[in-house]
């Protein structure tokens, strides 16, 4: 999740302090259209998996907790 949080910095430097686990990242824009499909580079390169966009909806970028439940956890189902 580290690198998933220094990618979320990078993109917006102007972000302070820690991005809580729940927070939406979509609705506060931390993550826009423009740089969705880098991150699900970031995401597939983290995971080793690759993610097929018709398997997935947008709520499972929505938060942290949710992308690591969904790509980046032991127990996470393959998405492709």
């Amino acid at each position: 999740m580290e690198r998933v949080i220094e990618w979320l910095r990078a993109k917006n430097p102007e972000l302070t302090g820690e991005v809580g686990d729940d927070a939406d990242l979509i609705e506060s824009r931390l993550i826009d259209s423009l740089q969705f499909l880098e991150f699900i580079y970031l995401l597939e390169d983290i995971s080793g998996r690759t993610i097929d966009l018709q398997e997935v909806t947008v709520d499972d970028f929505r938060t942290l907790t949710r992308i690591q439940e969904r790509f980046l956890s032991p127990d996470a189902v393959e998405v492709g």
